[in-house]
C-alpha cells in the first residue's frame, strides 16, 4: 500500500513539474494621451530557455510567438513591435535559422481609442518554450487590460 501511495505521489510531482511553464508573463498598459495607450506583454524567461520571435525567416522550424487581440470596435491597433535581445541562431545541420529571445522580451502594441471612453483590451499569446535540446508543447496565455 505504501508503494502505491509513493508511486502516485511521485507521479503527481512529475506531472506538476512538467506542467509548469518556464515563463512568467506580465501585462500592463501605459496611457500616452487621452486616446492612446501602449500595451506591454512582457515575458520573463527562465535561464536556459527561449521563445521564438513573432517574425521568423522562411526556413525557420521554431513556432513563432503569435499575439491575437480580441475584436473591439472602440480601438484601432498599430503594428506590434518587440523589444529584447534578438538572437539569430543558425542550424548548420538543417540549414535553417531561427530568431529567438532569452531572458526577457516585451511585445508592445500601441492602441488608439476611437473616442475617449473606458474600454478593455484582451487577447491571447501562443508561444513555444524551448531549450537547446527540447521544446515544450505550444502554450496559450490570455490577457485582459482595462483602458481608463
Amino acid at each position: 500500500m505504501k508503494q502505491i501511495i509513493l508511486t502516485g505521489l511521485i507521479g503527481l510531482i512529475t506531472v506538476t513539474g512538467i506542467s509548469q511553464s518556464p515563463l512568467r508573463w506580465e501585462f500592463t498598459s501605459k496611457k500616452l494621451s487621452d486616446t492612446v495607450y501602449e500595451i506591454h506583454l512582457l515575458a520573463y524567461i527562465e535561464s536556459g530557455w527561449h521563445i521564438y520571435s513573432s517574425k521568423q525567416p522562411v526556413d525557420a522550424i521554431g513556432l513563432p510567438t503569435t499575439v491575437q487581440f480580441a475584436s473591439n470596435p472602440f480601438i484601432s491597433l498599430n503594428k506590434m513591435k518587440e523589444e529584447g535581445k534578438l538572437e539569430k541562431v543558425k542550424n548548420e545541420v538543417l540549414e535553417t535559422e531561427d530568431w529567438r529571445y532569452k531572458d526577457l522580451v516585451d511585445f508592445i502594441q500601441v492602441v488608439k481609442l476611437k473616442r475617449n471612453i473606458k474600454t478593455e483590451v484582451s487577447g491571447s499569446i501562443e508561444f513555444m518554450a524551448c531549450t537547446d535540446h527540447r521544446c515544450l508543447p505550444p502554450e496559450t496565455v490570455s490577457f485582459r487590460l482595462r483602458l481608463e
